[in-house]
């Protein structure tokens, strides 16, 4: 959450700053700010409200200089306004910073330094920083950074700039993104994105934790608190601008949704051997080191006795479908967890265990958390993460990558899917090393995944359905998503999707629990969205007695059945048709249609879909 950008070179800095705070709109927007250093002097400009604000302000009355640094913001401290917007400044506004993150320990240091007789004047946590700095600095500001930070409890990702050494920046994170871009000409830019980097460099370091960068034209060094020297190699980013481009379309969230036909083909690319339809992972060919010896990754995996998945949001509910997918295929005992709760808990190490973590960004704060403490206990722990260098991808001891593009709407789409296909992959990989699946059951599971890209292009062209069924159910102000077996999942990821961009109060339901207190709710206000694809005859016979307990009381019910089925009708107020599949595999068609529903009744009612109001994207604080 937050965006961050710095810049120290010879192009125009508004140019390169603007640029960069466009590319991380989508991480914070309530507030934005620039500071630049000109002439030995801090200029800056902030405001509350979208970034296009401070475009027209900087067009009016740009800023001067070759050094400076940006933000935008989601809110954690204080509310939005040109005050807690950032940067955030010492007394004497010598010193600017930009901060993603939270400062745990800030209202203790506030106080100690009111009563050394520092003045505040926002609500941030993040204003404690450059008084602290302040506070340490005594001719060498590398020193007072290297004092003040060990005393932050916390998170954070810090762009600095300061009077005192006017042709530097100073970077520093513990917790939260930041990566360093090396440009032609001597020239360097700071993110907290790859996205705000590439258009002017893709040589980059990525950051660690608690690692501290000094930035000088043609120059820079990494150290530490303790003054350490720290030498990193540079990596090459390879992230295709047209990802992070609309291409045509009015909002990132609807082209993600199209792309999935492409995405998904991009995660199954290489990983499915033609001749004999067997899986092969290459991240899990990865050696990684258990009880002091060497062994491969999917050696260890394939006698696991337990998995513990851990995820947050959409994450979480690819979790829940890959639990069903492990113990079905594989046979493997599954248990999901949110990982805001599994931090806190006491987590019981077994023989034979291992942890996946789950995040599209690779930098979810509670699951790194979940990754450490796993780590720290001596359980190997696998990530499925979608974006390459992200902190996860490195901590982990071995992964499996998405590689579905950067995702750049807050409400997940094709990283789902994409998660979901891999959880797949995962589930059948290891049915076949355990000589679970007969091999003519696996062929046609894999088969019909190979067919799953084609069949969501099908989906795809129902556009124009789903946009009526939208235009029809728009005012609606409350939801019941229904769902049985593999799909109950579905019906939670259904009813986040809507309730995140269109502010519609919807909830996930396994449809037989309706009957155990959701059902007081129904009427002819409240619509149910029911999964009712018919691969499975004892779950979609119970799924009837739902939608007619749903009737008869006279609920209106929008149907997501599969193709044929024409029989479904008298139940249905609204059906929308879905190619059949393996029951094993419906969750990455039917959760199709709740996209797509979710986003025009979000446009139909006038949301702003790709920046949903308290959201953003990359949940980098607790």
């Amino acid at each position: 959450m937050c965006g961050i950008i710095g810049y120290l070179g010879e192009r125009n800095i508004n140019e390169v700053i603007l640029r960069g705070l466009e590319r991380l709109e989508y991480r914070g927007y309530d507030s934005c700010g620039i500071c630049v250093v000109c002439n030995g002097k801090l200029e800056y400009k902030k405001i509350e409200g979208r970034l296009h604000k401070l475009k027209e302000m900087l067009a009016r009355d740009p800023l001067a200089g070759n050094i400076g640094i940006g933000h935008t913001r989601w809110a954690t401290h204080g509310v939005p306004n040109e005050i807690n917007a950032h940067p955030q400044f010492d007394c004497k506004k010598n010193i600017a910073v930009v901060h993603n993150g939270i400062i745990e320990n800030y209202h203790t240091l506030r106080q100690w330094l009111s009563s050394r007789g520092h003045q505040f004047i926002s609500d941030t946590d993040t204003e404690v920083i450059p008084h602290l700095i302040e506070e340490y600095y005594h001719g060498n500001f590398l020193a007072a950074v290297q004092h003040a930070l060990p005393l932050l409890e916390g998170t954070y990702g810090l762009a600095i700039i300061t009077t005192y050494e006017p042709n530097k920046i100073f970077v520093a994170r513990r917790g939260s993104p930041l990566i360093l871009g090396i440009g032609t000409g001597g020239e360097f830019i700071v993110a907290s994105d790859a996205t705000a980097i590439i258009d002017w460099t893709r040589k980059v370091t990525y950051l660690s934790d608690d690692e501290i960068v000094v930035i000088e034209k043609g120059n820079y060094f990494i150290t530490n608190s303790k003054n350490e020297t720290i030498i990193k190699d540079t990596e090459e980013v390879l992230m295709d601008l047209a990802e992070i481009e609309k291409g045509g379309y009015p909002h990132f969230m609807l082209k993600e949704i199209f792309e999935q036909p492409e995405t998904i083909t991009n995660t199954l690319r290489g990983r499915i051997l033609k001749d004999n339809n067997q899986v092969r992972l290459g991240g899990l060919e990865t050696e990684i080191i258990i009880d002091d010896k060497k062994i491969k990754a999917k050696d260890y995996l394939v006698n696991v006795d337990r998995i513990v998945i851990s995820a947050c949001g959409t994450s979480w509910h690819a979790g829940l479908v890959g639990e069903y997918l492990l113990e079905s295929l594989a046979r493997v005992p599954t248990e999901v967890e949110y990982a805001s709760e599994l931090r806190y808990r006491t987590m019981i190490k077994l023989p034979n265990m291992a942890v996946f973590v789950i995040s599209q960004s690779g930098e979810t704060a509670d699951t790194l958390a979940v990754l450490r403490k796993a780590k720290e206990m001596g359980i190997p722990v696998f990530g499925i993460v979608n974006v390459v260098g992200s902190t996860i991808a490195r901590e982990t001891h071995a992964g499996i990558y998405l590689h579905c593009g950067s995702e750049i709407g807050v409400a997940s789409t094709k990283a789902f899917t994409s998660q979901v296909a891999v959880l797949t992959l995962l589930s059948l990989f290891l049915a076949q090393r355990r000589n679970i699946l007969h091999d003519t059951v696996r062929h046609e599971i894999v088969s019909a995944l190979l067919r799953i890209p084609t069949q969501i292009e099908l989906i795809l062209r129902k556009k124009d359905e789903i946009k009526r069924i939208a235009e029809k159910y728009h005012t609606f102000n409350n939801f019941l998503y229904l769902g049985r077996g593999i799909n109950f999942p579905v019906a939670l990821e259904g009813a986040l999707k809507l309730k995140e961009i269109s502010y519609i109060h919807a909830e996930g339901y396994p449809a037989a629990e309706m009957k155990h207190g959701p059902i007081a709710l129904i009427d002819k206000n409240m619509p149910v969205v029911v999964i009712a694809t018919d691969t499975d005859d004892i779950i979609y016979e119970k799924v009837l007695n739902n939608i007619e307990e749903v009737k008869s009381r006279g609920g209106n019910t929008i149907i997501i059945a599969t193709e044929g089925n024409t029989g479904i009708c008298r139940l249905a107020d609204e059906v929308i048709y879905v190619p059949k599949t393996k029951d094993i595999l419906t969750p990455l068609l039917n959760v199709i249609p709740l996209q797509l529903l979710a986003y025009y009744i979000a446009v139909k009612r006038g949301c702003d879909v790709d920046k949903p109001r308290h959201l953003a994207k990359s949940v980098t604080v607790e």
